[in-house]
């Protein structure tokens, strides 16, 4: 089967950019600006900022490319678009044909790719030699936005997983470690609260093929959290639903986390059910609907779910974690992780240890087993 994803890798993937050089194969690098576009691009512009003032003067008044948090990545701008800033306004809709215009007018060129692709890289980092352990590789490339408590504090515990359990774990926050040879020899790849698209074209060919063909995916609490998504199958096909909010009144519930895996596949260390303070993601659809087995859900009447604009957050029945196939691969996801004191939480932490190893499948035992 590795070899099979293998072959079928270096023909998805192409012939692989230079290190070094600039990147240019990011997924819109030469897309024509527009209201679903991320708010960075359209600021980055030379000409976009006019562009939005001429249309709506105070539309992003007082923001930059990364909402304050200067030129370089992580910034919730990239994980937005100038659609959801008009979602929010009475006159949004009313604005949004003529800045469809005016942002579709803006040229696109080189330098405006580089600049665009640059919180991208080719950067293929430097693993250390497999040992003969059952490998995880923890991807941690952040583009939108970070919580450095949530993932400190999700980096310990994984690296206390893979002590207790003897699986060899490796870190990184390079996206070039997204290709066929490096990713052949992981078990599965756990992306530890990254936010913000973060792979180029080839490396989502990559990371596809690898998943298709076998390979395990891990995804903690950010990694399903964006408001907006620039890459449809990430969201609807491997989490198999997509973000939409989390309550603001307050942020932090208790609510009852209860273990529903039909065949008792992933548990919490011995637990049925358990009480969690924490930020409870809502999504736009139930992802059992898509083929995704729940693994554990909340119980809506423990909490109010309602969001910062005082919207309903409600979803009925309200999976947290959730398994399935895809393809010859296995997905696992999590949306604990907010608090970092939850990485300590007994079940919480047996949880995530538990849908990790579900996620590795066979290749999760050592040669021997």
């Amino acid at each position: 089967m590795l070899r099979a994803f293998a072959t079928a890798l270096l023909l998805l993937a192409g012939t692989p950019a230079l290190a070094g050089e600039p990147v240019r194969d990011c997924p819109l690098a030469s897309a024509p600006l527009g209201v679903d576009s991320p708010l960075s691009d359209v600021l980055m512009h030379p000409d976009g900022p006019a562009a939005l003032a001429s249309v709506a003067p105070d539309l992003v008044s007082g923001f930059t490319r990364n909402f304050g948090g200067g030129d370089l990545p992580p910034g919730f701008a990239n994980i937005l678009s100038v659609n959801a800033l008009l979602e929010v306004r009475a006159d949004g809709a009313a604005l949004r044909p003529a800045l469809a215009t005016k942002l579709a007018a803006l040229p696109i060129t080189d330098a405006f790719t580089v600049s665009r692709c640059a919180r991208y890289d080719h950067d293929r980092p430097a693993l250390p030699p497999a040992d003969g352990r059952p490998q995880v590789l923890v991807f941690e490339k952040i583009n939108g936005f970070r919580d450095s408590p949530s993932v400190d504090s999700a980096r310990a515990r994984l690296t206390a997983i893979a002590a207790s359990r003897g699986w060899q774990i490796v870190f990184t926050d390079r996206g070039g470690v997204m290709n066929a040879d490096d990713l052949a020899r992981f078990a599965v790849v756990v992306w530890n609260n990254v936010s913000g698209d973060a792979l180029t074209m080839p490396q989502r060919a990559a990371f596809r093929a690898y998943i298709e063909h076998g390979g395990g995916y891990a995804g903690i609490h950010g990694a399903g959290g964006d408001p907006q998504w620039f890459w449809d199958w990430y969201a609807d096909t491997l989490l198999g639903t997509r973000f939409i909010g989390h309550p603001g009144r307050p942020q932090f519930q208790t609510a009852t986390v209860s273990l529903v895996d039909p065949q008792g596949t992933i548990g919490a260390g011995g637990a049925m059910a358990f009480p969690l303070l924490e930020e409870w993601y809502s999504f736009d659809r139930n992802p059992v609907a898509g083929g995704a087995v729940a693994v554990a859900t909340i119980d809506e009447k423990d909490y109010q779910q309602i969001g910062y604009r005082g919207e309903s957050l409600a979803m009925g029945y309200h999976p947290i974690a959730w398994r399935k196939a895809i393809a010859s691969g296995r997905m696992f996801y999590t949306a604990i992780g907010h608090r970092p004191e939850n990485y300590d939480e007994p079940h919480a932490a047996a949880l995530l240890a538990e849908g990790i190893a579900w996620a590795m499948g066979s290749k999760g035992t050592k040669p021997h087993d």
